[in-house]
């Protein structure tokens, strides 16, 4: 490998082309293209933001409050500070109003420069496009941007260095994310009985990373330096550049991210892993019969399961699949396809859990079809007349642990809960949500996990792989921060519907139902994160455990699940060397086949401040501040000097302000007795195991207006703030969780019409919600179809389903909407963004007197 440089990223020679389509490999492999098939990749333009002049701002101007602040300037115009310090970035705050008013241009400007293009994986420290662009990518040796991405592409060379610039090092790792159709799906390696190629020193896996060496006899490891012997069946000769031979002919020496089948010495008790299965677990408590829920769940069921996730080319899904229904006590169902009926076994010793039956209870749906249907349509009748509205919560968790590890296999747990479970039972909660604690040092407490079972839950769902996905519906306080600690920690997903009405959220919970069961996911998986010298992983967030200080454990992990890595150095890193970080994940697929899933990424070094900061990507540091909390103390380096009245600041900087003030007033963070616990709890756990795409829209939603969009395309949106609303217009509101349909008060009848086939806006009905564009006639006129077409595109650009909820001007359900407005001043608390500017310039004053 050439040294790179670190001002511009430098070609990564070991990177050929992927071809399309997908085969599993044998040690041989198919024959890849030569290099000389891929279409070489232009220079990127050197990043950077011209000058702007901001003639009405100056030092002392009463936009800033008080009197101002009017230094003594010193060299080149600048302020100077005692000690002889020369500061070269007091400019910041004023210039960034102007910069901050085009936040929207800077993404619409990503879309225009990189939208559509190949992203090729061949360079190392490439910044890759913002997670807001579309483009495809070809893995040329490093692991696609949908993979992993980091805050910043260039990491400093010293710890010192590391200190000065206060940007987190770190990555967010979507091990198993979703690949795009147009893209090549993962490799998957074979080695045979011999298994994957590791160092002796590191135990890193085999990678583009390593060096071949003594005629290709020996390797010298990327990441630990340590020369190791070539097996002898994978022994070749190399090329007069020192490559070997077949270098295109293997994933795993040419592309940043591929697969290897994992031999048993990967597996529990070295035996072949059974496939998982999914336990249903349905609380049919009186709330939940008389509401509807429990009717709706199993008229679901019945055509769901036929769409469970099954391998890519099998015929059907080798995941087997259990029933349980509880309130006090529980009942589980043995749907064994030689029974006529489904016959119902009752534990009412909650204390002492166990699964009454083994056979019969796990199956397989195909074969189990009509007794399972059976059940189905039995289990709302059977409870129909309950008054029984006490439940239990622990007990359910220990019965799917119990029913899978007498199955010997991983799965999945999806409860269906609906209140504090207060009946006698381990596990029991009370209400401790004491409003008066807001605000104080104790209010921390209302979000910490009321451990003791629960914790001991979460290291035996851990260990069995069992992975838990709760679906609440709570008419009041739940203690979310405790029923959701065993989800958050082995993998799972916590979904909310406060106040459920059937009719009124039904379609949007079953649409996330469909969605939890169907997506790609791995069991019982461990993750280990390894660097090359000089720096290493410090601290992990996401749905996690960690029973140690490197292994991440996961009873499960899907396509949507991210984990953040923090690094910190421990040496001195070399510009001409870069810095290697490795991913390997450990897991059981759905067919029950045990793989390592690796990705590789190289990143370059620098001692230069300019460099590190224009390698920053700003998606991905606000995704690290929203799980770690770490102080915002980077904001003042960034800023290159220049003339008083101008400012560069690189472009990969330039959001970064308005999304840091949008996180500081999410529910997690604002202080205010208004927000329920339960509320601020939920919306901390979602961010914690948030991808990078999921984050950025979360904290900068798209505003988007719709009523003279020229195409059926998603028009381009406008800066999230109510200055930008019309009376007259109608407006999207999406943030990866929810669409709001804004409807202002003077908007023409005609387009309320053409959307609504209703006269006029006096004609629709208040607080209307709906999943996705269901409360929307789709008519036969251009208006209607661009509005559905709109909203349609929106929802496919997001994993999960998103809830609609059209508002109108001024009616109450306004307020839910104008929260969202991110550039205003917050609705519970939290400043304008132009108040947080001027708040910047007095930390940053202060710091420098």
């Amino acid at each position: 490998q050439s040294p790179t440089s670190s001002a511009a990223p430098q070609p990564f020679q070991m990177s050929p082309p992927t071809p399309m389509g997908h085969a599993p490999l044998s040690p041989q492999g198919p024959q890849l293209p030569p290099l000389s098939a891929c279409p070489p990749m232009a220079a990127s333009p050197p990043v950077g933001v011209p000058p702007m002049v901001m003639p009405n701002c100056q030092p002392g101007s009463p936009l800033m409050g008080g009197g101002g602040f009017q230094p003594q300037a010193g060299p080149q115009g600048f302020p100077q500070q005692p000690g002889n310090r020369e500061v070269q970035y007091l400019q910041w705050p004023f210039k960034m109003m102007l910069l901050s008013a085009k936040q929207t241009q800077v993404i619409e400007d990503d879309q225009v420069k990189r939208g559509g293009q190949l992203y090729t994986t061949n360079l190392r420290g490439q910044v890759p496009p913002f997670v807001t662009t579309s483009f495809s990518v070809q893995d040329q040796g490093n692991a696609s941007p949908r993979f992993m991405r980091c805050t910043t592409y260039s990491f400093p060379c010293t710890s010192d260095l590391a200190k000065q610039c206060q940007v987190p090092l770190a990555t967010i790792i979507k091990p198993l994310a979703s690949v795009p159709k147009n893209e090549t799906p993962l490799y998957i390696v074979n080695h045979g009985e011999a298994g994957p190629i590791r160092c002796n020193r590191c135990k890193a896996y085999m990678c583009p990373f390593m060096l071949f060496i003594d005629g290709g006899r020996r390797y010298q490891c990327g990441f630990c330096n340590c020369v190791n012997e070539v097996p002898v069946q994978y022994f070749q000769h190399l090329d007069h550049m020192g490559r070997r031979l077949d270098m295109y002919e293997r994933p795993e020496l040419s592309l940043g991210s591929y697969e290897f089948t994992a031999t048993l010495d990967y597996c529990k008790n070295n035996k072949p892993p059974n496939p998982p299965a999914y336990i249903f677990v349905i609380d049919v408590s009186y709330n939940n019969i008389k509401s509807g829920l429990v009717k709706l769940i199993c008229d679901e069921l019945k055509t769901l399961l036929d769409q469970l996730p099954k391998e890519e080319g099998a015929e059907g899904s080798a995941i087997k699949v259990g029933f349980v229904t509880y309130n006090k006590i529980l009942h589980f169902y043995n749907v064994k396809s030689a029974l006529a009926q489904p016959q119902m076994m009752v534990v009412s010793d909650v204390a002492e859990m166990f699964v009454p039956l083994l056979d019969g209870f796990l199956v397989n749906f195909q074969e189990s079809r009509a007794v399972i249907n059976n059940l189905l349509e039995q289990i709302p009748d059977m409870f129909s007349d309950t008054n029984e509205s006490e439940t239990v919560f622990a007990p359910v968790i220990q019965a799917g642990v119990e029913a899978l590890k007498a199955a010997e296999c991983s799965g999945k747990l999806f409860i269906f809960h609906s209140s504090l479970p207060m009946a006698e039972a381990p596990g029991k909660l009370k209400n401790r949500d004491d409003r008066k604690l807001v605000n104080t040092e104790k209010e921390k407490t209302l979000f910490q996990a009321q451990r003791g079972i629960y914790e001991q839950l979460t290291k035996e769902c851990v260990n069995q792989g069992c992975c838990v996905d709760l679906f609440l519906f709570p008419n009041q306080y739940v203690d979310l921060a405790t029923m959701a600690d065993v989800p958050a920690h082995t993998g799972g997903s916590v979904y909310k519907y406060s106040n459920f009405q059937v009719q009124v959220d039904g379609q949007h919970f079953l649409s996330d139902l469909r969605q939890d069961v169907k997506k790609s996911i791995g069991f019982d998986a461990m993750m280990r994160v390894r660097t090359s010298t000089g720096f290493r992983a410090t601290d992990f967030y996401g749905a996690i455990y960690m029973n140690n200080t490197t292994d991440v454990e996961m009873a499960a992990v899907d396509c949507e699940k991210a984990v953040t890595v923090e690094f910190k150095h421990d040496d001195t890193l070399s510009e001409d060397v870069g810095a290697l970080i490795q991913c390997a994940l450990l897991y059981t697929s759905i067919s029950g086949q045990r793989r390592l899933r690796v990705h590789n990424l190289s990143l370059a070094c620098s001692s230069q401040l300019s460099d590190l900061y224009k390698s920053c990507e700003t998606d991905a540091l606000i995704n690290f501040f929203a799980k770690s909390e770490t102080p915002l103390l980077c904001a003042k380096n960034c800023a290159s000097p220049s003339a008083a009245s101008q400012l560069i600041l690189p472009d990969a900087m330039k959001v970064f302000p308005v999304y840091m003030n949008s996180l500081l007033k999410t529910p997690a963070l604002v202080g205010s007795a208004e927000l329920s616990t339960d509320d601020r709890a939920f919306h901390r756990l979602s961010v914690m195991a948030m991808g990078v795409e999921e984050s950025q829209v979360l904290f900068y939603p798209r505003l988007i207006p719709v009523v003279r969009a020229p195409s059926e395309a998603v028009p381009s949106a406008v800066r999230c703030s109510e200055e930008r609303l019309s009376d007259t217009g109608a407006f999207l509101l999406e943030n990866g969780q929810c669409i709001f349909l804004w409807l202002g008060q003077a908007c023409p009848p005609d387009i309320i019409q053409n959307f609504f086939n209703v006269p006029s806006l006096a004609h629709l009905g208040t607080d209307m919600v709906s999943d996705g564009t269901s409360s929307l006639p789709e008519l036969d006129n251009g208006h209607s179809k661009k509005l559905h077409s709109i909203i349609c595109a929106i929802s496919q650009q997001r994993s999960s389903s998103t809830k609609m909820v059209i508002v109108k001007q001024k009616d109450r359900s306004e307020m839910l909407f104008r929260q969202h407005l991110v550039e205003d001043k917050g609705l519970y608390g939290g400043a304008s963004y132009m108040d947080f500017l001027c708040y910047v310039h007095r930390e940053i004053r202060q710091l420098l007197t």
